[in-house]
C-alpha cells in the first residue's frame, strides 16, 4: 500500500525512476506502467501515460527485447552504447514528470537529479558489463544481468511504499557505483600502459 507522498517521498521516487532508467528503462516504463494500469500505486499526472494499454504493449515488448539482449556477451555492450542517447534523458524526463508541470522548480530539480542518476547507473553498467564481457565465460555476464532484473522492479516497489528508505538504499547503490566506476576505469588505464609500454618495447627491440 502506497503511503501519502509529500514532496521529500514524491523527490525519492523521481530519483529512484532515473537511477532505474539508466538499468532498465524498459522495465521501468512497463512495470510502472503496469502498477497504476492494476491499481495498485496511484501515478501522478505527469505518468499517467505508461498505464495506457498501447503504452504498456510497446514497453512489454522492448522490455522483453532488452531482456535477451541484455544476455549475450559483446551484443550487450552495444546496446548499452546505443542506450546512452535514451536511458539519460528518459531518466530525466520520467523523474520530471513525477511533479507534473504544476512546480516548475521541482520539475526541474527532478529532472537534473533524475538525469544524473540515470547517468551514473548507465555508465558504471556500461563499463561494468564491458569489463566482464573479456571473460571468456558468460555465466558472471548472465548473473549480472539478472541482478540487474531483479534490482531495478524491487527499487521501484520500495520507492512507493517506503519512498525514504528507497532514498537510503539508493544513496548506498550510487556510491557503489562511482566506486566500481573510478576502480575499472583505474583498471582500464593500467592495463593500456601496459600495453602501450609492451609495444613500445617490441619496437624498441626491433628497431
Amino acid at each position: 500500500m502506497a503511503l501519502p507522498l509529500g514532496t521529500p517521498e514524491l523527490m525519492s521516487i523521481a530519483a529512484t525512476l532515473g537511477w532505474a532508467s539508466g538499468l532498465r528503462l524498459y522495465a521501468v516504463l512497463f512495470c510502472t506502467g503496469l502498477a497504476g494500469y492494476l491499481g495498485w500505486i496511484p501515478l501522478p499526472g505527469g505518468l499517467l501515460w505508461l498505464q495506457q494499454p498501447v503504452v504498456l504493449g510497446a514497453s512489454g515488448l522492448m522490455l522483453s527485447a532488452e531482456f535477451f539482449a541484455d544476455k549475450i556477451p559483446g551484443f550487450d555492450s552495444f546496446w548499452d552504447l546505443l542506450h546512452t542517447f535514451v536511458r539519460i534523458p528518459a531518466g530525466a524526463a520520467l523523474a520530471a514528470a513525477v511533479f507534473g508541470g504544476d512546480e516548475g522548480s521541482w520539475s526541474m530539480a527532478a529532472a537534473v537529479l533524475g538525469g544524473s542518476l540515470a547517468a551514473t547507473a548507465h555508465v558504471a553498467k556500461t563499463t561494468t558489463r564491458a569489463a566482464v564481457n573479456t571473460s571468456p565465460e558468460p555465466f558472471s555476464n548472465w548473473g549480472l544481468s539478472l541482478a540487474g532484473d531483479a534490482a531495478v522492479p524491487a527499487m521501484l516497489w520500495l520507492s512507493w511504499v517506503q519512498p525514504l528508505w528507497a532514498a537510503v538504499g539508493l544513496g548506498v547503490a550510487v556510491v557503489v557505483m562511482l566506486g566500481l566506476t573510478f576502480w575499472l576505469l583505474r583498471h582500464v588505464r593500467a592495463l593500456l600502459r601496459g600495453l602501450v609500454q609492451r609495444f613500445s618495447g617490441a619496437s624498441t627491440a626491433l628497431d
